[in-house]
């Protein structure tokens, strides 16, 4: 499942226990991601889905469920 799989790459990438990635999750307020830790993300995700994200839709992607969404609307 996408949802699944955003989130055990997102605590990877940041280095934290995937319980504490949520849905709702920020990012940067709430998981503590930096703009390097983002674009590194944003690649990983890019790469593990075999799709691309154009930059004004990475604007829009600051919460986890905000990333599934655009994760699910490219396959």
């Amino acid at each position: 499942m996408v949802e699944e799989k955003v989130k055990s790459l997102i605590a990877s990438q940041l280095n934290i226990p995937v319980e504490k990635v949520e849905d709702s999750s920020r990012l940067v307020e709430d998981l503590g991601a930096d703009s390097l830790d983002i674009v590194e993300m944003l690649m990983t995700l890019e790469e593990e889905f075999g799709i691309s994200i154009p930059d004004e839709e990475t604007a829009n992607m600051k919460t986890v469920a905000e990333i599934v969404k655009v994760i699910e609307s490219k396959q």
